[in-house]
């Protein structure tokens, strides 16, 4: 089959219509990670944390952060995974990998050294669960060394070995703390059964649905080869395209014009870098690991997303202190429209009425 060519503008249509970037929002939490698999969780909150802005940047002013806490917790439609909230219906995709986990040796050893430990921590979950981390204590017979993420505790580490076998499941927080109990407990009963293979397959299906284009068997999106094969012009990659999302762009034909996004550093939509260098031509790179001397936009800044182009950067913060949302700088790529000056202010307006903070430090045009 002869790979169909797209061109740069329709390419970055379908991605940024695959993350919900563009005019038509999504109505709710549920719809948002169904589309986009995951939901990542940081606590980095210089503006708010991470899965609210996502959330935010996609629904708009009508989200509100119990939403998604009653997504999890209430009506348990989405489920925390590996620093992530996902949509139910990835878990009996996932469950299969998961009951073969761990595949490195040495994490192996570590849970048959630590035999009776791994029992006490189910029987006490059994027992008494839902618990916090600190409700259980640390019987370990071998420990873990400290790595920068984990302390000395080894109920942590047991906790996350558990979780990723399907055991142990996350059911819901206190602020950052988590309360785990069984699994049995917490994931529904019923689910679909799907061989590791064809558990695999669906997978690659749901990240190119998520990705909507993405370079075939590529690290960063783990497609492997879902989807159909397409060249975009002015690149030698392979491509591999999610179909509905290709059927979308025949239907509707020219583009609607989009609107102005502000993206949190760990946003799925800047997950995959060689992606955005190679189709929206943006070398992002997080400078919040960088010495400040050598920032160029600042600790934390979010991209700036007009229509499908990368055209700035905002440097702000909420300064709950002072109660305002202080912009420190607004770096453009290329110097603004007013027009396209008009319409990041009004996204900073929205902004900050959903943090209820007023906007300060706006540069006048």
């Amino acid at each position: 089959m002869t790979a169909r060519v797209l061109t740069k503008d329709e390419a970055r249509r379908i991605i940024v219509r695959a993350q919900l970037l563009d005019a038509d929002r999504p109505g709710d939490v549920v719809e948002v990670a169904e589309q986009l698999g995951y939901i990542k969780i940081d606590p980095t909150a210089v503006i708010t944390p991470c899965e609210h802005t996502v959330l935010w940047s996609r629904i708009g002013w009508s989200y509100e952060a119990g939403q998604l806490q009653k997504a999890v917790e209430l009506d348990r439609l989405l489920f925390e995974f590996d620093g992530a909230f996902r949509p139910l219906s990835l878990l009996p995709l996932m469950l299969p990998a998961m009951r073969s986990w761990p595949r490195r040796e040495s994490s192996r050893q570590w849970l048959d050294a630590n035999a009776t430990f791994r029992a006490d921590v189910l029987a006490r979950l059994r027992a008494e669960g839902p618990l916090f981390t600190s409700d259980i204590p640390d019987t370990a017979q071998v420990d873990r060394a400290p790595d920068g993420w984990y302390g000395r505790n080894q109920v942590p580490h047991m906790l996350d070995f558990l979780t990723r076998q399907g055991e142990v499941a996350i059911v819901g927080r206190d602020g950052r703390h988590r309360r785990w109990d069984l699994a049995e407990r917490v994931y529904p009963a019923g689910m679909p059964e799907y061989s590791e293979g064809e558990a695999a397959e669906l997978l690659a299906e749901r990240r190119l649905q998520a990705a909507g284009l993405a370079k075939q068997k590529s690290p960063w999106s783990l497609i492997e080869m879902a989807g159909e094969p397409v060249t975009v012009e002015g690149s030698k990659w392979r491509f591999r395209v999610d179909p509905a999302a290709l059927a979308a762009l025949d239907d509707d034909g020219d583009d609607d014009g989009g609107r102005v996004a502000f993206l949190n550093p760990y946003d799925s939509m800047l997950s995959d870098r060689p992606r955005l260098s190679e189709v929206f031509e943006f070398d992002y790179v997080l400078e919040q690991f960088k010495p400040a001397a050598q920032r160029r936009y600042g600790y934390f800044a979010h991209p700036i997303l007009m229509g499908d182009r990368f055209v700035g950067m905002l440097d702000a913060e909420a300064d709950r202190k002072n109660g305002v949302l202080q912009v420190n700088a607004i770096h453009e790529f290329l110097p603004f429209e007013t027009e396209e000056h008009d319409m990041v202010r009004a996204e900073l307006d929205e902004l900050g009425e959903w943090l209820g903070l007023p906007v300060t430090g706006v540069p006048e045009r």
